[in-house]
């Protein structure tokens, strides 16, 4: 198919930054030109409309001739009780419309014919006969550029996809990662090279790979941009597949990238691919012969509406035996693809089902459909290529369900209850659920849980806390937010959002972060009353608190995460799975602070040191200032009492900045600007490279400038280079503004700016012969420490005085906190400035601005399809876990990227076993005593399970060591006298216990790891 190229305006990257992190502008172009159809309104349409429709494409056209009826409100967000009767297309149109007004979106109600398909880049079919299907995908496929056609169905808890691109669809990106780097070591010549890279970082290259060369000297022959495949690829070298003997001999430097190649994909029409369907992609390998049962079982459901009129009955038998038999029949046909063992029992499961769009399998496919839909208008990421087949029996209810607990109750969740049934049903209604976080995987959460009816009973109640506001950049994906709702609070809004899609959802918003601060909010009582947590949290240290406290609660959590394109979900149930915290992902690995300072070779480590020069100049700096202003003597004392080299830099940096550095008008300001842009990139330069000249040796002989160590150049300040009078310009806007100076309008003037800073006097610089430069990989600061220091510091002390006597008694300078997300305040201007002159120092690739945002903001790339995917598969998760009988074996935990597409799901970890005697317990064992014991009450306990303590502790206090005899003192006092006493533990009114830690061993002197002791005191 071709691609579109919008003539919408430039992309608004404060609404699409995140976006954007993900795509790049090119695809988020073509998103914006393409024009997109969606047949069948019942929920999975809603969450594919949903998807890209905050993804931004031009325009979606919802189709649908059925009428609105209670059964679809199990699973679809838009529907409310007062759109019953109306057609399903119509009813959508303004809710999802709301979601981004950029975006066209319109309704047909009446029969689609074939020749409407042509004004569409793409077509979605949610609710059509296999025939029609193969008609209209017949007509896709042929036409004049192609139109890529997609087919998706969920049936109960069974699902399937089916894409078709077109005869030739080009792959642009296959998977929408970085090209891999290399910095080079050595070259061999000879035929077949042999190349080696620094060990700075592990090489990402596979055999059979193109890469291009560049800044290699001596062998220049390989720098000529021509894409090479390598061979032999290991962690830090690779072999070419290419005669090097006659080039010039390698002498350093040099850049090796890989080169990403475009794909070409064969789709087969859907008329072909049903009778050889190629290799079915795999979620589950411990269903490995599924996805040919389900190609068969869905095939069959067909034949049985075609014939019938209707979906097979849940719970008749009668409807399940002729699903199976036509089922039977079809098989037998098959040839090559013929099912050698036809399971009747996930039949019957299939049959029974069959009517119901259940909201999880709806937001998992939601997810996947909308992505296929971005490939499909985009080119970026690699399709789905061609079937996925999917089903979640094991969350159906651990016991067998009676024909009549099926039936309808008129009802909103009927179509649920048909798979569930109506006991189930108020297991769900009942559910008491703490949700934290109400960002994109928040809203999410919400709106399914408001969909299955989860805390909509009488007994019922969903609790959810955030503590951040909605901002412009949320839009794009946390779909409860509108634009009026900037500025307000996430949970707040979230919940009255989540409310209007079933009014009977019990919810309470609060604006509380997690956290050891938060336990008189979140006490004891609180967590004993939950039936589970659901995290939507966006960090690890938030994670993991929320995982101690369900461990130590015993409550099951369910998490996830998603990163662009990727997803993760894990299962933490009480005694069956490890914890969150059990398994950790290694830290992630930083710069040493010698290269982010003076030996930069990436633009990572450039934006690393603009973001630190930022928050030192404009907000570190001023804020010192502040607090010394606010209280010269007890700041003073404060910094003598250190009286090191971090004290003295920091008096040094206060009096630079009130003395000679102060500003009084805005002229001072570009002064400024224009020789810290000197001092940074020229005189700092000048003394590294007379510190290090290029041919400066190690210790041992080496080239100091050897990979990946780049040799820096300064800069020439021009005023005629746009980017250099932008920086100092904004920097000197910044600086203003700590000051409290008026920013006059000739700044927006280039010519009068550039007038203005060449009016600044810029002193000659002179290297100076003592000067240090840290070169140690694992030093962890660049002040050293001095001798006199603490003199230094007493005469700092007396500059400051001065200062501060020539001030007025209420100066204060406004400090200025990063704020990536506005792109009208200068932050990024200065940030990307710093980076790209630093950049250009050590001939950097340098970037733009939005790149720049990125990295220095570390922004987190997100998308709603990943986020829409991971809700759904920890909503089906949570069907097992209200259940309460289900085993290990049948919980999941996924990891998918939508990108390749991806999806691995595997059982839990179970946690480690302890075994002592009779007794076993693992990490969510808690071993609980009461009746508020004495010291010795707790011992003689241990002692009848065959345990001698010999040391307990509270908090960080040793409350008992047998190895102290003064200890013994304290046998018939009360642990938590004890506690209250020995480690000044505060223990308000709502808590009723304490927690010690018990160091025992066993009978032969072995230590034995045992639980946490809570003692009960009240």
């Amino acid at each position: 198919m071709a691609f579109g190229n919008s003539n919408r305006e430039e992309i608004d990257e404060d609404l699409h930054s995140r976006q954007l992190a993900v795509y790049g502008r090119e695809t988020m172009r073509r998103l914006f030109a393409s024009n997109v159809l969606i047949s069948g309104m019942h929920g999975l349409g809603a969450e594919i409309a949903k998807n890209l429709i905050l993804a931004g494409v031009k325009s979606v056209t919802l189709h649908d001739e059925s009428v609105v009826e209670l059964w679809d409100l199990s699973s679809n967000f838009v529907f409310s009780e007062d759109d019953i009767g109306k057609n399903r297309a119509d009813a959508s149109v303004h809710k999802l419309q709301d979601l981004n007004n950029a975006v066209v979106v319109s309704s047909l109600t009446t029969s689609l014919t074939k020749e409407q398909l042509s004004g569409f880049q793409v077509v979605v079919f949610s609710d059509i006969s296999l025939e029609k299907a193969i008609e209209f995908n017949d007509y896709c496929h042929s036409h004049q550029p192609p139109i890529a056609f997609v087919r998706a169905d969920v049936r109960g808890l069974f699902g399937s996809v089916f894409c078709d691109f077109g005869p030739e669809f080009a792959v642009l990106d296959v998977d929408g990662e970085e090209p891999h780097t290399g910095i080079i070591a050595s070259i061999s010549n000879e035929n077949q090279a042999f190349i080696s890279c620094v060990d700075d970082e592990r090489l990402e290259f596979e055999d059979g790979d193109l890469v291009v060369f560049s800044e290699v000297e001596g062998m220049t022959e390989l720098n000529d941009g021509k894409p090479r495949k390598i061979k032999s690829a290991r962690p830090y070298s690779f072999t070419l597949e290419e005669d090097t003997t006659g080039y010039g001999t390698y002498v350093k430097g040099g850049i090796v990238t890989q080169v990403k190649q475009p794909k070409l994909l064969n789709f087969k029409p859907l008329r072909e691919a049903l009778q050889d369907p190629g290799d079915f992609l795999f979620s589950d390998f411990s269903k490995f012969d599924r996805p040919p049962l389900l190609h068969l079982a869905f095939q069959a459901l067909d034949r049985f509406t075609s014939a019938a009129g209707r979906f097979p009955v849940a719970g008749s038998e009668e409807d399940a035996q002729q699903l199976i038999s036509i089922a039977t029949s079809i098989n037998t046909g098959q040839g090559d693809l013929k099912v050698d063992n036809i399971d009747h029992k996930l039949l019957r499961h299939f049959s029974f089902g069959a009517k119901a769009v259940l909201n999880p399998m709806a937001a998992m496919f939601g997810g996947i459909v909308g992505q296929e839909v971005v490939k499909a208008c985009s080119g970026k990421f690699h399709p789905l290529f061609q079937f996925f087949y999917f089903d979640s029996v094991e969350s159906l209810p651990s016991k067998p369900l009676d024909s009549s607990d099926v039936a309808p109750r008129n009802s909103r969740y009927d179509a649920q209850i048909s798979v569930f049934g109506a006991k189930f049903q108020q297991k769900l209604e009942d559910a008491k659920v703490f949700t934290v976080g109400s960002g994109a995987l928040g809203c999410e959460f919400l709106k399914n849980m408001a969909l299955m009816g989860v805390s909509c009973g009488s007994e019922g109640k969903l609790t959810v806390t955030d503590d951040d506001i909605i901002e412009k950049s949320n839009l794009s994906r946390q779909f409860l937010f509108r634009d009026w709702n900037i500025g307000q609070a996430k949970s707040t809004v979230a919940a009255s959002a989540a409310a209007a899609i079933n009014p009977k959802f019990n919810i309470e918003a609060l604006q509380n972060r997690v956290g050891a601060e938060t336990e008189n909010v979140f006490d004891d009582a609180f967590w004993e009353n939950l039936t589970v947590v659901v995290n939507a949290l966006d960090n690890v240290n938030a994670r993991l608190y929320v995982d101690s406290r369900c461990l130590y609660f015993q409550k099951p959590l369910l998490e996830s995460g998603t990163l662009g394109a990727k997803c993760n979900t894990q299962m933490v149930i009480p005694h069956l799975t490890e914890n969150y915290g059990a398994s950790r992902d290694p830290p992630e690995k930083q710069a040493p602070m010698c290269t982010v300072h003076s030996f930069p070779h990436n633009i990572d480590h450039c934006l690393t040191w603009a973001r630190s020069e930022f928050e030192g100049l404009l907000e570190k700096t001023p804020a010192e200032v502040n607090a010394y202003l606010s209280n010269p003597v007890e700041y003073s004392n404060s910094m003598m009492s250190a009286g090191d080299a971090q004290a003295r830099d920091t008096l040094e940096r206060i009096v630079e900045c009130l003395e000679k550095e102060k500003c009084e008008d805005f002229q001072d300001c570009l002064t400024w600007a224009r020789l810290r842009f000197e001092d940074y990139f020229v005189n700092r330069v000048k003394q590294l490279i007379y510190t290090f000249p290029e041919d400066a040796a190690t210790s041992t002989g080496a080239p100091f400038w050897s990979a990946p160590k780049r040799f820096p150049r300064p800069l020439q300040y021009s005023s005629s280079d746009p980017s250099l009078l932008n920086f100092i310009t904004a920097t000197a806007i910044l600086r203003a503004e700590t000051f409290g100076i008026p920013v006059p309008e000739w700044t927006k003037n280039p010519k009068e700016a550039a007038e203005a800073i060449d009016r600044v006097i810029v002193p000659d610089f002179e290297p100076r012969k003592d000067a240090k430069i840290v070169t140690d990989e694992k030093a962890t600061t660049l002040t050293t420490a001095s001798v006199d220091d603490a003199a230094v510091i007493n005469d700092l002390i007396a500059k400051l005085e001065q200062c501060r006597n020539n001030l007025s008694p209420e100066f204060r300078m406004k400090p200025i906190q990063f704020e990536k997300d506005d792109d009208t305040n200068y932050h990024m201007d200065v940030i990307a400035g710093l980076a790209n002159m630093r950049a250009r120092n050590y001939s950097i690739p340098e970037v733009d601005k939005l790149k720049a945002k990125f990295i220095a903001g570390r922004i987190i790339p997100a998308i709603a399809t990943s986020t829409a995917m991971a809700t759904g598969l920890v909503c089906l998760e949570l069907y097992k876990v209200l259940d309460g009988g289900h085993k290990v074996e049948a919980y999941r935990n996924t990891f998918a990227n939508l990108a390749l597409p991806l999806f691995s799901m595997a059982e839990p970890v179970p946690p480690k076993v302890v075994k002592h005697r009779d007794m076993a317990w693992t990490v969510w064992d808690r071993w609980v005593l009461k009746g508020n014991p004495t010291l010795r009450e707790v011992l003689n306990w241990l002692e009848e399970k065959g345990l001698n303590a010999y040391s307990i502790s509270c908090g960080s206090c040793l409350l008992f060591n047998s190895m102290f005899p003064r200890h013994k003192e304290r046998m018939d006092k009360k642990v938590v006298d004890l506690a209250r006493d020995i480690a000044k533990v505060e223990l308000p009114p709502y808590r009723h216990h304490l927690d010690v830690v018990v160091a025992c061993e066993d009978e032969d002197d072995n230590d034995v790891d045992i639980p946490l002791v809570s003692i009960y005191f009240r």
